[in-house]
């Protein structure tokens, strides 16, 4: 029968802290129950999500995701980092709630995606229609470090394993970072710097910013990161309170 619909259901310890989390981000409230047990319904545009409440949930036990499919997920990303400005003061990149950039996935066929991980520890996961064009990875030596960089993508934004995507692209760092483009290496470095804020590491997240600040960019290598060099503004701010 056409027509149907499927609607993921999250946990959350607060169906209050999910909505003043939602409502920035362009989400209304469709529905909300309070007794007999918790229950609130979020719609923004196609996306709509549901949420229960569990007393004493932890974000940290949370196993719960669902996956957004976007024509344009760079421009979701800015809608949602927008409001997460306006409700935080700054854009959230470790603790709960938080959310990654915009990447290419390897391990998703090239597609771009991001995660925003809300206050419930629920990964609600935005991945493009189509690959990138040009996706495809081309060989040869000068691209290890940016073969390295997938790789931690892969780790640190799809899996969750911030320490590992950490000590694979630090040891690519210092193997391989004579022999990249400069491009590639503002690239890796703002990624790295990005793990260290999500590990509560600020010495080393300022470290990796002067290093970013010491590499030389042609004007097109300039153009090519200019949206990591724009990021690099959040990393500066670090995590926040």
């Amino acid at each position: 029968m056409a027509g149907e619909r499927m609607v993921p259901l999250l946990p959350c310890a607060s169906i209050d802290v999910i909505a003043e989390f939602a409502e920035p981000l362009g989400f209304s409230v469709t529905y909300r129950q309070t007794r007999p047990n918790p229950y609130l319904a979020l719609r923004r545009e196609g996306i709509e999500v549901h949420y229960f409440g569990i007393d004493g949930f932890r974000p940290e036990d949370s196993y719960g995701t669902c996956l957004v499919v976007s024509p344009d997920p760079k421009s979701l990303f800015d809608d949602f980092a927008a409001g997460l400005r306006a409700r935080y003061g700054r854009l959230p990149l470790a603790g709960f709630p938080r959310i990654t950039r915009p990447r290419r996935r390897k391990n998703a066929g090239g597609f771009t995606g991001f995660s925003l991980i809300d206050p419930g520890g629920n990964w609600i996961r935005v991945t493009a229609v189509q690959p990138e064009d040009g996706a495809a990875e081309s060989d040869g030596p000068q691209r290890r470090l940016a073969r390295a960089l997938d790789d931690a993508v892969v780790l640190g934004d799809s899996h969750g394993d911030v320490d590992q995507a950490a000590k694979v692209l630090a040891g690519a760092v210092r193997r391989h970072s004579a022999e990249a483009t400069g491009a590639e290496r503002v690239g890796a470095l703002a990624y790295l710097a990005e793990l260290a804020v999500r590990r509560d590491d600020a010495d080393a997240a300022r470290k990796i910013l002067e290093d970013i600040d010491g590499v030389e960019l042609t004007e097109l290598e300039r153009t090519e990161v200019g949206a990591v060099l724009v990021a690099l503004a959040d990393l500066r701010a670090g995590p926040g309170d």
